[in-house]
């Protein structure tokens, strides 16, 4: 697991380029005082340690004293900031107009309002051709600063103009911020619980969108009120398991970006999170078809420089390809296949370690752990899964719950008969704890209990009575996501028909691509 502890500092000379460490030594040699020549030392120690050790870098670095390194470090943090703002201006949009409003401001503050006001016009032109609505209302403000405290001769109705602008933009972004406010608090939702549970998480979400701003969705023209309004719709979607509209927004989200491309340098892990979802909704429809097409094109995109040339960027495509890889070998029931991707995706977790959130590295626990389960291998299935329960219950807490109700029957296919009934009890309080028993589970825990007690002749019969149970459940939005984590049914049909797991999901995906089924 990632330390997130982790000095601020030592995590961001790790992160910087070889480009970016060059270019901070000729930034700091430009003046070569005593003190900079501390910090520069400080610099390579720290770029050499494999992990911050404060008493190792002491012991090492004899000329920096303990009571100085607090005040060095942080003027390197300074200094390392100040040369990559320098070399990267040019890259990003917001860095290039908020240097042209600094020089706005300067000019404004050596009493040249006319050339400040130029400046304004060009930093308002480009920031509308960009979509960046907070810094036309920064040029506004400045503006009307401008315009209220000097005699600038401008054309008559400046005033009213001005006025104008000013309570349009304004009303763009209580819009935006309201749109993107709902993104994020659905979004947390979601890391936090997971899917819907019961009628009354789905009553909870439906009292985001009586706000008004929900009311006038059809009017919104601007880039960014179109994107979380996508996003507030896709989440929902997602938390409440109704995939075709999830399908629907995701598609919106990303042909948004296709609409306006310069927006896919602006907003880069923007797009990178929309083409996720919708290569993520492809896989909940089983969609192969459109799945391929889309990974294709997300394979071809990480190429380009704007992924190549950030490392951001890099570690969020990372994440995501190897995320849709791994559903890929899912959905077609190629589990034995998938299994090289296991120590590929395992090297780069190690290397973005200091930069991945542990949502991501849970979720990909759980993926080996399926893929191990799914392949027959259920040591080490249950190797990854401890690692998830080992783990400080504070997000996704379905995931938690499932990670327990895989291990549960992991331990069941190995004949661990000794610890099962500890386990069932275990797993079964957990997700009464945590809310998380839907009709689904209640039948599968009292499955698990007539089986654990039954010999193998009678085992059969408990089998066929809960797999059609469940398939009587698995159309009822509430209820199909214990089949999301867990293909139970896949499971159950391989215990009775005597074959490997992956073998009965391999033959369903050949059954579902011979009749082409592709959703609307």
């Amino acid at each position: 697991m990632p330390n997130r502890t982790t000095d601020a500092l030592f995590q961001l000379i790790q992160s910087m380029e070889r480009a970016e460490k060059r270019n901070f030594k000729l930034y700091m040699t430009r003046n070569t005082t005593s003190g900079n020549l501390k910090v520069i030392e400080l610099f390579d120690a720290l770029d050499k340690m494999k992990q911050y050790d404060e008493a190792v870098l002491l012991k090492k670095n004899k000329r920096i004293q303990k009571p100085q390194l607090s005040n060095l470090k942080a003027h390197l943090y300074h200094e390392i900031l100040a040369s990559i703002r320098l070399l990267k201006q040019g890259e990003n949009i917001d860095l290039q107009l908020h240097e042209q409003l600094d020089f706005a401001r300067i000019l404004y503050n050596k009493g040249l309002y006319l050339q400040s006001l130029k400046i304004l016009d060009k930093i308002k032109e480009v920031a509308k051709a960009n979509n960046q609505v907070t810094y036309i209302q920064q040029v506004l403000f400045l503006e009307k600063k401008i315009e209220t405290l000097h005699i600038t001769r401008s054309m008559q109705d400046r005033a009213e103009s001005l006025c104008n602008e000013v309570d349009e933009t304004n009303a763009r972004l209580s819009v935006i911020s309201s749109l993107s406010n709902y993104s994020l608090l659905l979004y947390g939702w979601y890391i936090k619980n997971g899917h819907a549970r019961h009628e009354e998480d789905k009553a909870e979400l439906d009292v985001y969108f009586k706000d008004p701003v929900f009311q006038d969705a059809g009017l919104y023209k601007g880039f960014y009120e179109k994107l979380y309004l996508y996003q507030c719709y896709c989440w929902y979607a997602f938390i409440n398991q109704d995939f075709l509209m999830y399908y629907r927004y995701t598609q919106k989200w990303v042909d948004l970006f296709h609409t306006e491309p310069k927006m896919i340098e602006i907003e880069t892990a923007h797009y990178i999170k929309g083409m996720h979802n919708l290569l993520s909704a492809h896989v909940d429809l089983r969609n192969y078809r459109k799945f391929n097409e889309t990974i294709q094109v997300f394979e071809k995109f990480i190429q380009t420089p704007v992924v190549q040339e950030n490392q951001n960027n890099l570690i969020q495509t990372f994440t995501y390809l190897y995320t849709a890889k791994l559903n890929k070998h899912f959905m077609e029931g190629t589990f034995s296949k998938g299994l090289y991707l296991v120590p590929e995706i395992e090297a780069k977790l190690k290397e973005y370690e200091l930069f991945l959130d542990r949502h991501r590295i849970l979720v990909f626990y759980y993926k080996f752990a399926s893929l191990y389960f799914g392949c027959g291998e259920y040591d080490k299935s249950i190797d990854y899964l401890n690692k998830i329960i080992n783990l400080k219950v504070d997000l996704r807490i379905d995931l938690q719950c499932y990670a327990r109700l895989l291990h549960l029957i992991a331990h069941y296919e190995l004949g661990n008969d000794d610890i099962l009934e500890y386990l069932l009890k275990s797993v079964y309080r957990f997700m009464a704890k945590m809310q998380n028993l839907s009709t689904a589970e209640e039948a599968v825990f009292t499955f698990l209990r007539k089986a654990f007690s039954s010999s193998t002749k009678k085992v059969k019969p408990l089998f066929e009575e809960l797999l059609e149970k469940l398939k009587g459940l698995k159309d009822q939005p509430l209820e199909n996501r214990a089949f999301m984590y867990l293909d139970i049914v896949s499971w159950l049909e391989s215990k009775i028909q005597q074959k490997p797991v992956q073998t009965i999901i391999r033959q369903k995906f050949l059954e579902n691509k011979k009749r082409g089924a592709t959703p609307a």
